[in-house]
C-alpha cells in the first residue's frame, strides 16, 4: 500500500458521522491535490475491505457522484440518517455540511 492510499484511508475514515468531505479535499490532505480521481478509485476499491464511510465522501460541487441509482440513493438515506440534508437530485449545502480537519 502506498503511503498515499495509507493517508486517504485514514482521513476518509476519521469523516465524522453527520459530515462530509470531498474527494478533492482528501486527496490535498493526503498530499496530492490534484488526486481526486484517485481517492475516487481507492474509496471504490476499498470500502468494503476497510469499512470506510463512503457515503460521507462527495464532489467538490456538494454532489452525490454516485451515478447508479441504488447506491446513489443508498448514499442519500445514509447522510440523511446522520442528518445531513440532502436534497432529492443529491445535492448538499458544503459550507454547512463539510468536516474540516484541524490543521486543513
Amino acid at each position: 500500500m502506498t503511503p498515499f492510499t495509507k493517508r486517504v484511508l485514514e482521513i476518509i475514515q476519521g469523516i465524522p458521522e453527520g459530515q462530509v468531505m470531498t474527494y478533492g479535499q482528501i486527496a490535498g490532505l493526503a498530499g496530492s491535490p490534484r488526486g481526486a480521481r484517485q481517492v475516487v478509485r481507492i474509496l471504490h476499491s476499498s470500502s468494503g475491505k476497510y469499512g470506510l464511510p463512503w457515503h460521507r465522501v462527495v464532489n467538490a460541487r456538494g454532489e452525490i457522484a454516485v451515478r447508479q441509482e441504488e447506491g446513489r440513493m443508498l448514499q442519500m438515506l445514509y447522510l440523511r440518517d446522520e442528518g445531513v440534508e440532502v436534497d432529492d437530485s443529491g445535492q448538499l449545502d458544503l459550507d454547512r455540511w463539510r468536516f474540516i480537519p484541524h490543521g486543513e
